[in-house]
């Protein structure tokens, strides 16, 4: 990466820390003691866009990190250590697969939010509930609507 690339990079991230920094901050708490006729509000909406794309933005840098990790081309005489090597990065290709789909998730989260559908369960309509989405910000169903469809997965096997 080049200098001003760099520059550029830790530009951004300051003028993006200024202005998370500068609203007054939202907690989990405050948003659990608020009553059910603000649910899915604005500010509780860039609340969870917020912290949504903060988990983006670290699946991103991991997907990075990982990307310039396996394009390192050491070489490794011993077949033992190459081994190791080997297993270590199957194991972290393992794990990136699995951010890649969390990603996703977090992805259609965010444009959810953008269409105004965000906490609300795809299956009955019903709010998904402040708990549930502090807890999984990616729920696209109730915790009873879950239930359900984990109960049809063990009857039916799909």
């Amino acid at each position: 990466m080049t200098t001003m690339q760099t520059n550029s990079t830790s530009k951004k991230a300051a003028i993006r820390s200024k202005a998370l920094s500068s609203k007054p901050k939202l907690t989990e708490e405050k948003i659990l003691h608020m009553s059910e006729m603000e649910y899915m509000n604005d500010v509780q909406l860039a609340f969870f866009k917020s912290r949504l794309q903060e988990i983006e933005l670290a699946l991103v840098q991991n997907a990075n990190e990982t990307t310039a990790h396996l394009q390192e081309n050491d070489i490794i005489a011993d077949p033992v250590d190459r081994a190791t090597i080997e297993e270590e990065h199957a194991l972290e290709l393992r794990a990136r697969d699995r951010e890649s789909k969390l990603l996703r998730k977090v992805r259609a989260a965010i444009a959810r939010i953008d269409e105004g559908d965000y906490g609300w369960c795809e299956d009955s309509g019903e709010p998904i509930g402040i708990e549930r989405l502090l807890a999984r910000p990616t729920a696209t169903l109730s915790l009873e609507a879950q239930q359900r469809h984990e109960q049809r997965q063990k009857l039916f096997g799909h």
